[in-house]
């Protein structure tokens, strides 16, 4: 990982408007992911992290803020009408493999796809090249001629990843691209995000609900709850030192099968409520009528940002 900054989004906007009033799924949302580091943006469904991933992928336009890619480049504008190289370089892995490919296609074709599109090998050359980029992901050549529906959840994921690698990107976007996964699927997917990542010099953002995920494979975790982020920090201080109290009760609910797991679960901090409507969130901190530590002034003034060490950043009263 480098000190470069490949994605700097500052106070991110997105509202919906629905029968019941306006959502505000993603509200003044600010971050920076360094080049070469797994950066995971957790939380409940809700929170507004997948909106924030698909923000910056160009499916939503933003309602306010900014998006600079590589320095360069305003993400701001919808995907169609983003450059080429733009496209090539930012790609996405969805949650459920078996909705984004495309069941009437061989594997072969759904990988060339990019590659055609986006002139990475000559003609000739293609299906070798999705030969190769299918090895590369652990699956034999053979899986070319497949159907989605001939293969399994960990093997539809994989052909997602060699299909998000086609292009020669920079920056993944990983959608929940474990969870739809048995165990053993996930691990061998895990592990081939990782390997990809370390050789290719790769930089994810990890949209997940799992914390288990996190704490395998990311560097920086943040967490978000209706729309906002509440606290962010390195990866191994998160689980020693969870701040906020949403994180504490998040990491709470985790199921353990160690000693070692126990051990990072909080005291005393137990999952109550459900997250409230994004329509009216609940004045002052959105977390309030969920925290057992919550004082008068949560209920009436949103908490500012506060930076306690080590970049080690929480949005909470308790800390001012």
């Amino acid at each position: 990982m480098s000190n470069y900054t490949i994605l700097s989004v500052s106070d991110l906007r997105k509202y919906f408007t629905t029968a019941e009033g306006v959502v505000r799924a993603v509200d003044g949302v600010s971050f920076n992911v360094k080049h070469g580091e797994t950066l995971a943006l957790v939380g409940e469904s809700g929170s507004g992290k997948t909106t924030t991933g698909h923000v910056i992928m160009g499916f939503y336009p933003p309602d306010g803020g900014k998006i600079i890619y590589k320095g360069a480049y305003e993400l701001s504008i919808p995907m169609k009408k983003r450059p080429l190289e733009l496209k090539r370089d930012i790609q996405i892995v969805f949650q459920d493999p078996g909705t984004s490919l495309n069941p009437k296609r061989l594997v072969k074709d759904i990988i060339s796809l990019p590659l055609l599109v986006h002139r990475i090998v000559d003609k000739r050359r293609v299906y070798e090249k999705v030969a190769e980029l299918l090895e590369y992901v652990g699956l034999s050549e053979e899986y070319m001629f497949r159907y989605p529906h001939e293969l399994g959840g960990g093997e539809k994921q994989l052909v997602a990843i060699a299909r998000a690698l086609a292009p020669n990107p920079s920056f993944i976007i990983l959608d929940e691209s474990t969870s739809a996964l048995d165990v053993s699927s996930q691990a061998k997917v895990l592990n081939t995000l990782v390997k990809i990542q370390n050789e290719l010099k790769l930089t994810y953002l990890l949209i997940t609900h799992d914390l288990g995920v996190v704490r395998n494979i990311s560097q920086r975790v943040m967490i978000m709850y209706l729309g906002k982020i509440y606290e962010e920090a390195p990866t191994e201080e998160f689980f020693k030192l969870p701040m906020h109290p949403y994180t504490q009760m998040l990491l709470s609910s985790i199921p353990t099968l160690s000693e070692e797991d126990e051990k990072i679960k909080p005291r005393g901090i137990e999952s109550v409520g459900e997250i409230p409507s994004a329509v009216k969130p609940p004045s002052g901190c959105r977390f309030h009528t969920r925290c057992p530590f919550a004082k008068q002034i949560c209920m009436e003034k949103d908490p500012p940002d506060i930076i306690v060490n080590n970049n080690h950043i929480v949005r909470c009263w308790l800390y001012e």
